[in-house]
């Protein structure tokens, strides 16, 4: 377990306007703590996914190195699908609940004719039955970087319990499938990174307070 504080920053160029609307208030002004409690998964290996808090407490970013899904030449049966599931503890000041209101993902894509792809998350709060899955479709013929933004309405929102600590999940997914293109003579594959090293993952908060 390690813990990451706002104060450690993120770059201004990945963070999008802060989330607000009915029945968010703007964030608090002490910092939140993010304990990742564990990250599992084949598209996370150890010491390939960071996470770091904005100083303005209004989105945190995680930042993945090894997270690609792929078919065809050169892959394994077990390649076409990759996921990361993130368990976080995200301490709040007093008086203060969070939710998920939208999340930024982007990576490369490499689809050959035929071929398709999905990237899909899923996020929830531990012991809580209310959960958000949100997922985007990819056909190829495609080669470029990639972008997907989920959004949730304010009213769909899942919060935090107020007063408790519940880790949240996030629970993402990568997956290629070949359809009518050869996997014999081509491959195609996703990743959520980038060719220069790292890709960020940008998750936004919206904010209200306890009753």
């Amino acid at each position: 377990m390690f813990r990451l504080l706002a104060a450690a920053g993120v770059a201004a160029s990945v963070l999008g306007s802060p989330i607000f609307g009915t029945g968010s208030t703007p964030p608090p002004p002490d910092k939140i703590v993010i304990d990742v409690a564990t990250v599992n998964g084949s598209g996370c290996p150890a010491g390939t996914a960071a996470v770091a808090v904005s100083p303005d407490n209004t989105a945190f970013t995680v930042t993945y190195s090894n997270y690609l899904a792929q078919v065809g030449v050169g892959s394994k049966p077990t390649d076409f699908r990759k996921n990361c599931q993130l368990n976080l503890n995200v301490h709040v000041p007093q008086g203060f609940t969070y939710a998920i209101a939208s999340a930024d993902y982007r990576g490369y894509a490499h689809l050959e004719k035929g071929a398709t792809a999905v990237q899909r998350a899923n996020y929830y709060f531990q012991g809580q039955p209310q959960t958000a899955t949100l997922s985007h479709q990819f056909k190829g013929p495609v080669d470029d970087s990639w972008q997907a933004t989920d959004s949730v309405e304010v009213a769909a929102l899942v919060w935090s319990p107020c007063g408790e600590l519940r880790n949240f999940n996030i629970n993402t997914e990568l997956r290629v499938n070949a359809g009518t293109s050869d996997p014999s003579k081509t491959t195609s594959f996703m990743t959520m990174d980038s060719t220069d090293g790292d890709i960020n993952t940008v998750y936004h908060l919206a904010w209200k307070t306890c009753p």
